[in-house]
């Protein structure tokens, strides 16, 4: 409950993972952050779908239909966004907690730590 109420107060909810890309490897191949990005986002969807199907419960958890009612109440269906934009709020006060506790030396804009996503893929 705490935790549903942090959220609804300022709009943070800890980011569970982060993907990391060597420098090296994406200037030679650059399509790659895009293409990852692209790959994660049709497997949370897949993931998704297949949670919500309620024919038959895929976990085993009895109350999951009203948990998931919950997760679309609170956070309009996806707790874990995918992308800077979405989770603009979150990263920001990630930069300022390190900037208060001296772990980095100066504020950086979040769009600086991230590798710009260029459209979605084709499929055939």
């Amino acid at each position: 409950a705490v935790e549903k109420q942090y959220y609804r107060d300022h709009g943070i909810f800890p980011i569970m993972h982060t993907v990391v890309i060597r420098r090296d490897l994406y200037e030679k191949h650059p399509f790659i952050a895009t293409s990852l990005y692209n790959a994660f986002n049709e497997s949370k969807d897949l993931a998704y779908n297949r949670m919500r199907f309620m024919g038959a419960l895929r976990y085993m958890l009895p109350w999951l239909p009203a948990e998931l009612d919950d997760i679309d109440e609170v956070f309009g269906g996806d707790p874990w966004p995918y992308g800077v934009e979405p989770n603009r709020k979150t990263l920001e006060a990630l930069v300022q907690c390190l900037l208060d506790q001296a772990m980095i030396e100066k504020e950086v804009p979040v769009d600086e730590l991230f590798a710009q996503v260029r459209g979605n893929n084709w499929k055939i």
